[in-house]
């Protein structure tokens, strides 16, 4: 059996339990055990990558009950490469928190830990039921994450996210009810088989079942109209919950590719390519709409929040072209904006920290110290979120561009991706003149001196963007393998063949 599947949830379960029995202890040693757990969760997400580059799927069955009639873990390329990119942003993240974040508080060790759980499971989970209780999981953790914190300004905005995803949580229900009902059925190679098989008068149920899905998957990736409440959320959470946050959209994307691929990809005869006519147009919108919102962003934060919009619209709109090269490219976008938006998140704290009362507001105000170093990262980082050369995000965008074919959908991903990139380096450019070199007389009253843990963990994730211009090549290559594998339904239904529980299948 392929107990390794299991390494990234055991670790973080294991991880978070222990904090919550030590929340007595000094904080030294809940900051070691948090740090560890994270460390480990990395090692055993870089061995499951290297696992999973051989194209082969593999299969974990708790209780050795073989699929469909078992709770199942799946490796394949996409999933490892989802569990590698969030314990690298975990273990930067969980750095970052020392010092500041994690003070006053004996629970924020667990509920990060238990978020980085929920993630896990959601990107290796085989089965549509147990995807929704990854999401009950990282969702119940993030409500604690999202109002950690000093103050009142993340009450409102933390009721509107708690509000918004109860309703995509009952939703998700009423939707799996749906397709169960008619299938018999939640696990995902059982689906991708029966549903390309059902009779006519099953097809309406299954059809309404799978757009309230898109609609619940939707909402948890923040694709227009369902934005609105992104953008103030991750602006009032702390840093480096923003920046782990950067990749739960990413969870609600993972979910749109995962599942209208494999269950209603264009295998699925009448349900082919579900709802997929509605997703490129809001793509699209969403893009526009996030740029607007960077423009007219007040606060570093919110710029960044914004800058979040902006990378689902992209991804999304990579992935609705239906073809393999933008299936690919929209996996190379998720990496790199993942670790950017994230590395950013944290840049902004560290300017926030340094400005005293002007905090991350985009106003003059005297000088801070160690303008220089910071304003570097912020360089580094807006221009990468951009796209411009020679940092990732221009190699993401370039492969997104050159996925399209011709004709009116390749016109309008290419007016808009370089609209979006234009806009964005003006909104950053604005904001960076201002906050940096149109300094008034004064002084700033008790700035925060730069950490360790700070200047490592947001330059580390910072540094990412010219760490992926540098494995550009073996990384496109593994995303052309993931779109290739994710194409290739066949492969994963074989799954269901196992003479033997936890058995390789290619």
């Amino acid at each position: 059996m392929n107990h390794w599947l299991i390494a990234p949830i055991l670790i973080p379960l294991i991880g978070g339990f222990l904090q919550v029995f030590v929340g007595y202890a000094p904080l030294s040693l809940r900051r070691t055990l948090g740090l560890v757990t994270s460390g480990l969760l990395l090692v055993s997400a870089f061995f499951l990558l290297m696992l999973a580059d051989d194209g082969s799927y593999r299969v974990y069955a708790f209780g050795n009950w073989a699929p469909p009639f078992g709770i199942v873990l799946v490796l394949d390329r996409l999933s490892a490469l989802m569990v590698f990119v969030t314990a690298l942003l975990g273990l930067f993240c969980h750095l970052y928190s020392l010092g500041r974040t994690d003070v006053g508080s004996r629970q924020f060790h667990a509920l990060f830990l238990f978020q980085l759980l929920g993630l896990n499971i959601a990107f290796l989970t085989g089965d549509l039921f147990n995807l929704f209780v990854a999401f009950e999981v990282l969702l119940i953790a993030s409500y604690g994450l999202l109002l950690h914190g000093d103050g009142t300004k993340r009450t409102v905005p933390g009721f509107h996210y708690v509000v918004l995803n109860l309703i995509g949580s009952a939703m998700f229900l009423i939707a799996v009810g749906m397709i169960y009902s008619v299938t018999g059925t939640l696990n995902m190679a059982d689906l991708a088989v029966i549903v390309p098989t059902l009779a006519t008068e099953n097809l309406p149920l299954v059809k309404a079942g799978g757009m309230i899905l898109l609609v619940v998957f939707a909402l948890k990736a923040a694709l227009l109209p369902l934005t609105f409440w992104l953008p103030r959320a991750y602006a009032s959470a702390t840093a480096p919950v923003a920046a782990l946050f950067a990749v739960m959209t990413k969870v609600g994307v993972y979910a749109i590719i995962r599942v209208y691929t494999l269950i209603f990809g264009e295998d699925a005869g009448a349900l082919a390519h579900l709802g997929m006519d509605w997703v490129f147009p809001l793509a699209l919108l969403t893009m526009v709409l996030g740029v607007v919102g960077m423009i007219g962003s007040g606060g570093l934060r919110t710029l960044v929040a914004w800058q979040v919009v902006v990378s689902v619209g992209t991804i999304l709109a990579a992935f609705s072209l239906l073809n393999e090269a933008g299936l690919s490219s929209a996996l190379f976008y998720m990496v790199h904006t993942t670790w950017v938006a994230a590395g950013l998140f944290l840049v902004v704290d560290m300017i926030a920290a340094q400005r005293g009362a002007a905090s991350d507001q985009i106003v003059t105000a005297p000088r801070m110290p160690n303008r220089t170093f910071i304003s570097v990262m912020f360089m580094l980082g807006a221009v990468s979120a951009a796209g411009l050369p020679p940092l990732s995000g221009f190699f993401a965008k370039l492969l997104i561009m050159n996925a399209a074919t011709p004709g009116v959908d390749m016109a309008a991903l290419w007016s808009v991706i370089l609209l979006a990139g234009f806009m964005s380096l003006v909104a950053y450019s604005r904001a960076g003149s201002i906050v940096f070199w149109r300094n008034v007389q004064g002084h700033i009253d008790n700035p925060e001196k730069l950490t360790f843990p700070h200047t490592v963990g947001a330059g580390a994730l910072i540094a990412l963007s010219i760490a992926i211009v540098v494995v550009a090549g073996p990384l496109s290559e593994y995303t052309d393998a993931t779109a290739e594998q994710l194409r290739d339904t066949s492969a994963y239904t074989s799954i269901l063949d196992a003479k033997m529980v936890g058995e390789d299948e290619s």
